[in-house]
């Protein structure tokens, strides 16, 4: 079966995956603390580096793009600081659309994590510090995006809608992912309004979204949860992700099939482990593999970037290392 995975990421290169949804910068300022502050009972924290990565529906685009597809964006960036370097990290690549990040006069929206440690030692996250845009999208610029998004549909192999709640994914977007999924692979994600995303291939949620997807704060019956969301959300497939629990799929002909943890307990960092999920499932379904196949991949994906610190992304190397070892080595920790 590793064997068949691995086969299967040889028709990554290439894929056209448009990823709609709330682009972010995750900014990570590195620090060594030295000594207490005299101004209140803190740690002050020498400034040593700060780094920018795209979060959120960007760290889905970045993980699609380190897989070897080519990648469509839609989504909004601010005309600030945070939003240039936003598009200067993805100009480096060639496999990337910039035509559907549309600049607009908010700020682009950021979260910031100070993490601190001793030069030898890993860095622990002391605070995160959430920025968002103030002024609401102007409907010109949701038209430029529908529009684009009309325009560059009919040619794309799979679609991914990553909303985490900023505004990019609103009813015309939706509706719109709705029609698109009677033809073609709609992968959605979201933090808060999963709900609306009926009628879709499949949906990713965590166990804590599916459960709030449900009206309940949490259970133990992870198969009749999942069975009652395929009642109500006319889904093909259900992904739902359950930590070191490892991932269940249900699927429309009732089927259910539980995949275990992939890789090691000790976990460094779950950021943005919903992403590579939803990257390398859609990838995987684009590239002919069925919904157990196509989740086992994310699976293993997803086993080697809760490895790494930060909002990672994997290698086709680290993917194939994983499934030829079934999760037990990594190239690196990050």
């Amino acid at each position: 079966m590793n064997a068949g995975l691995r086969k299967l990421t040889e028709g990554f290169k290439g894929k056209k995956i448009c990823v709609v949804g709330d682009i972010i910068a995750d900014i990570y300022i590195l620090g060594r603390p030295y000594r207490l502050s005299r101004e209140a009972p803190v740690v002050v924290v020498k400034h040593e580096e700060e780094r920018v990565y795209p979060g959120s529906a960007g760290n889905t685009i970045n993980n699609l793009l380190a897989l070897g597809a080519h990648v469509f964006p839609l989504g909004f960036v601010g005309k600030d600081d945070a939003g240039n370097k936003l598009i200067d990290y993805f100009s480096r690549y060639t496999t990337i659309d910039m035509g559907g990040l549309i600049r607009h006069d908010g700020e682009t929206v950021t979260k910031t994590r100070i993490l601190a440690g001793d030069t030898h030692t890993s860095k622990q996250q002391v605070i995160r510090i959430d920025r968002e845009s103030e002024k609401p999208l102007a409907s010109s610029a949701r038209r430029l995006l529908l529009g684009r998004l009309k325009e560059i549909g009919a040619s794309m192999d799979a679609f991914i809608v990553s909303d985490y709640g900023h505004g990019a994914v609103d009813e015309e977007i939706v509706n719109y992912m709705r029609g698109m999924a009677k033809e073609t692979i709609v992968v959605g994600d979201s933090r808060y309004r999963l709900r609306d995303f009926k009628e879709f291939t499949l949906i990713t949620p965590n166990e804590a979204e599916a459960y709030q997807l449900c009206g309940m704060d949490g259970g133990d019956d992870i198969e009749k949860l999942g069975r009652d969301i395929m009642g109500f959300m006319d889904v093909v497939a259900l992904l739902i992700t359950r930590g070191n629990k490892g991932m269940a799929l249900f699927l429309k002909d009732g089927t259910i099939h539980h995949i275990p943890i992939s890789g090691k307990d000790d976990v460094a960092d779950v950021t943005g482990a919903g992403d590579t999920v939803c990257a390398v499932a859609a990838l995987s379904l684009a590239s002919g593999a069925d919904f157990y196949t196509a989740s086992r991949a994310a699976n293993y994906a997803a086993g080697v970037v809760v490895m790494k610190r930060g909002t990672a992304t994997l290698t086709i190397e680290e993917l194939r290392l994983a499934m030829e070892t079934n999760g037990k080595s990594h190239t690196h920790t990050g």
